[in-house]
């Protein structure tokens, strides 16, 4: 492969790696479930921990469900594997005779979930037979239930997970703070969702966010009972004329070639953002583990990890990483200057096993235009977190009313991706950001604008990187290296 299309926001960039550079991308799918729902039913009737639901259940009972928002894999598909695995476990409850069932989405700092967009998070035929009650987590509600503290910091969980007899998650297992007992963290208050950092999202060792969810899995289990269900998903296929991208050569070929490319650069932004929203994508799921939410979480991440990531002898010198036009949470939108590093070097970078993808002091080059864009309301606290104070952020009573109505993210989760994008970035060099058009947004970030790729891969080479990576992507890949 001579040159690579990287997504920079709504444009296609295209690079020309030189012989001894690295091309990074995903393997094609191996395995693909047929059929989730019952593939949902052998995973809780036979666990790899703890019981089997129908041992756990107590007939004539209460059960709560606690799903996650489908954020990840970027880009996601309207209906996928998740979905119906929802549906599936909510259909074995109320077969083994579950009387009440509560839905609990567990969206942490993030937006609260509107009563229009709950729908999407459930199969339509599902939506129109279910009974029972949807709540959606505020992590600023007076009646959280304090399960005790670790190292000072207070695990205090919505009261649906405490009240009830059965507690069941039903996740992807898409990072070690994301699904499986991660779910749980995420209902909890935002003392515990802000202190949940890793510095490896595939790797729990070193990770207080995978520490934290599995002290609050134990102390559930000292409640009530708990199992749940982790599904390994295929990352997202894109369909129709470019079938196989990314991990297909002659599907990149085509898209090089293709003269749709040409037009799609001349288009205006508002025509490229509609055609990158309505490509034609499906998601698929390889396998469905059931059990002690923890252990489930950990099997479905290390088969994810291996069949869908790629390998590396040894760290890069630098790496070339393309940003999409979106965010990496719900609703989807145009990303601000920090949601766009975020993606970069919170999210891709930190998908690695064993040692980073970046050797130490190493150059990593965002190719974005990093505009100073804040879209009213959802990303006001964005904004607000340029120029304020977490201390103060996090007490502001204004900010605070708009999450808990649902109009925006809570006023610590800007500084949750700050954070991550900082730590990845202090074991850096230099974090170059090409084409970027706001130099005063970079600068504040701490990030250096560059003119181009070209540049910024000439000053790569100037800092000594030989051994240069590209990123084919999204959807963003595990990595192993060494």
């Amino acid at each position: 492969m001579t040159r690579i299309p990287l997504l920079a926001d709504t444009r296609i960039v295209v690079a020309e790696p030189a012989a001894r550079d690295t091309v990074l991308r995903p393997p094609a799918p191996r395995d693909v479930l047929d059929d989730v729902p019952q593939a949902v039913r052998d995973a809780l009737a036979f666990p790899l921990a703890g019981e089997p639901l129908e041992r756990l259940v107590t007939r004539g009972g209460t059960a709560t469900l606690v799903i996650e928002q489908p954020s990840l894999p970027i880009p996601a598909a309207t209906l996928g594997p998740r979905h119906l695995a929802i549906a599936a476990a909510a259909d074995e409850l109320d077969r083994l005779g579950v009387d009440r069932l509560t839905i609990v989405v567990a969206g942490g700092l993030l937006r609260r979930t509107s009563p229009r967009e709950i729908g999407l998070l459930f199969p339509p035929e599902f939506r129109r037979r279910f009974r029972g009650r949807i709540l959606v987590h505020d992590a600023e509600a007076e009646d959280l239930v304090d399960v005790g503290n670790v190292e000072g910091i207070p695990l205090r969980v919505n009261r649906a997970l405490v009240e009830t007899d059965l507690v069941l998650p039903v996740t992807a297992a898409e990072t070690v703070v994301d699904g499986g007992p991660g779910a749980l963290l995420g209902a909890t208050g935002p003392e515990s969702i802000r202190a949940a950092s890793s510095p490896s999202l595939l790797e729990a060792s070193g990770s207080q966010g995978w520490k934290l969810a599995l002290e609050l899995e134990r102390r559930l289990q000292q409640r009530v009972a708990v199992t749940g269900v982790s599904l390994a998903l295929n990352l997202t296929r894109i369909t129709g004329p470019f079938a196989g991208y990314p991990y297909d050569e002659e599907a990149v070929d085509r898209l090089l070639r293709s003269r749709v490319r040409w037009l799609f650069q001349l288009a205006p932004g508002r025509v490229r953002q509609r055609v990158l929203d309505r490509l034609p994508r499906e998601q698929t799921a390889a396998a469905v583990y059931g059990g002690t939410p923890s252990v489930a979480h950990t099997e479905a991440l290390l088969r994810g990890t291996v069949f869908k990531g790629c390998t590396l002898d040894t760290p890069l010198d630098a790496v070339v990483i393309g940003v999409p036009p979106t965010t990496p949470w719900m609703p989807r939108e145009r990303p601000n200057p920090i949601t766009a590093a975020y993606l970069g070097l919170g999210l891709a970078l930190r998908l690695w096993r064993n040692e980073p993808i970046v050797a130490e002091g190493g150059t990593a080059i965002l190719v974005h235009p990093l505009p100073r864009r804040f879209p009213r309301p959802t990303q006001t606290p964005y904004r607000s977190a340029l120029f304020q104070p977490e201390e103060e952020a996090a007490r502001d009573e204004r900010a605070l009313a708009d999450y808990r109505a649902g109009h925006a993210c809570h006023p610590l989760q800007p500084f949750v991706e700050r954070a991550a994008s900082d730590a990845v970035a202090r074991r850096l060099g230099a974090v170059l950001v090409a084409g970027c058009r706001d130099a005063q947004a970079a600068r504040q970030l701490g990030l250096v604008p560059a003119h181009g790729l070209g540049a910024a891969l000439e000053m790569a080479r100037g800092r000594g990187a030989r051994r240069i990576g590209y990123l084919v992507a999204p959807p963003y890949f595990p990595v192993t290296v060494g």
